[in-house]
């Protein structure tokens, strides 16, 4: 469980992070850790990718539609030209962002920053996303939230995604991805790799009958 730090101890810094799937409350728990920030007075700046204009071109948005107005950043490295005299630092979706994430936030934490980072753990196919391993190995804080599974109502950890794409960056929401346990995840890849092996042998009739 998380235990929120003394956040007027500029001596040292930390990192923490907030990770698990979709529809999970990563971003609400982000925001609702900056806006006590604010609450205590503290100077706090946000950040998040530029590719991720599903709801604002600039403001970090939950899925509940809590939102906090935020720097969109093309790379890690903007980050620390942004983030001059500021006491808390808010990176959301995290996993958009490119390796150089963890080196930039633990010089922010070297300075005395407290940075918050948001961001999905594991990718459509199950697989660690982008930097957010590496800043799970070096934050001192790492709390991981669930989403309801869609299909049976356990926990969730999984982002399964429902329409046809082999992309690893494809933004959507619900009608892109759904949030599935284990067990329904394991089910859900395998009818897909089935209904692909389907349609792949569909095709190779079609192509023997000339149609």
């Amino acid at each position: 469980m998380f235990i929120e730090k003394d956040s007027h101890n500029r001596s040292q810094g930390w990192i923490e992070v907030i990770c698990g799937s979709m529809f999970s409350g990563k971003t609400e728990e982000l925001i609702r850790r900056l806006k006590r920030a604010k609450i205590a007075k503290l100077k706090v700046e946000i950040f998040k990718p530029g590719v991720d204009t599903r709801y604002s071109d600039e403001d970090v948005v939950s899925h509940n539609a809590t939102a906090l107005h935020s720097i969109p950043v093309e790379s890690a490295n903007e980050i620390l030209f942004y983030a001059t005299d500021v006491d808390v630092i808010g990176i959301d979706e995290a996993q958009f962002l490119d390796d150089e994430l963890p080196n930039v936030c633990s010089q922010l934490a070297n300075q005395g920053v407290r940075v918050i980072i948001a961001g999905l753990d594991m990718d459509f196919l199950g697989h660690p996303f982008g930097p957010m391993p590496k800043l799970m190995a070096i934050a001192e804080d790492v709390t991981k939230v669930h989403a309801i599974c869609v299909r049976c109502g356990s926990q969730a950890q999984f982002s399964h995604r429902i329409i046809a794409g082999e992309k690893l960056v494809l933004l959507g929401e619900t009608e892109s991805y759904e949030p599935l346990c284990r067990a329904c995840y394991l089910k859900a890849r395998e009818e897909k790799l089935f209904s692909s092996a389907l349609d792949n042998n569909q095709d190779g009739v079609n192509q023997d009958l000339n149609i």
